[in-house]
């Protein structure tokens, strides 16, 4: 697994190549806004490490996506979601073709506002 592929979407906006509206950046994650937005809040956070899928991930990634999921909380609230337990966001991480997966570079969608989701 090598830590950059130049045929990879997500790692041309991590490089810069292709223009995003950044949330946030440090050395090991790029969290974006999505393009097609499903929910008032949505936005992806990605590795900057390429890892293709969750069915990649191993124990060395650990603490990677512990850092991940520690991180969404306080940007949800950032980016507008109310905080729990009133408000909330949802965590989707698709995982290959038949678990929906488009870009085939591990990436959670943080999402919240409004519940498009939710049955009426």
């Amino acid at each position: 697994m090598s830590s950059h592929d130049p045929n990879c979407i997500f790692c041309k906006i991590i490089a810069g190549q292709i223009p995003s509206r950044k949330v946030y950046e440090d050395e090991d994650i790029y969290a974006f806004h999505d393009i097609a937005p499903w929910a008032p809040v949505h936005f992806l956070m990605v590795p900057k490490l390429h890892i293709p899928s969750m069915a990649q991930v191993d124990t060395t990634h650990e603490r990677l996506l512990g850092k991940m999921m520690g991180l969404a909380p306080r940007l949800a609230v950032e980016q507008g979601c109310n905080p729990y337990p009133q408000g909330g966001f949802r965590i989707v991480c698709n995982t290959g073709a038949e678990g929906g997966q488009e870009v085939h570079h591990l990436h959670v969608h943080v999402m919240g506002g409004p519940r498009p989701w939710a049955r009426g």
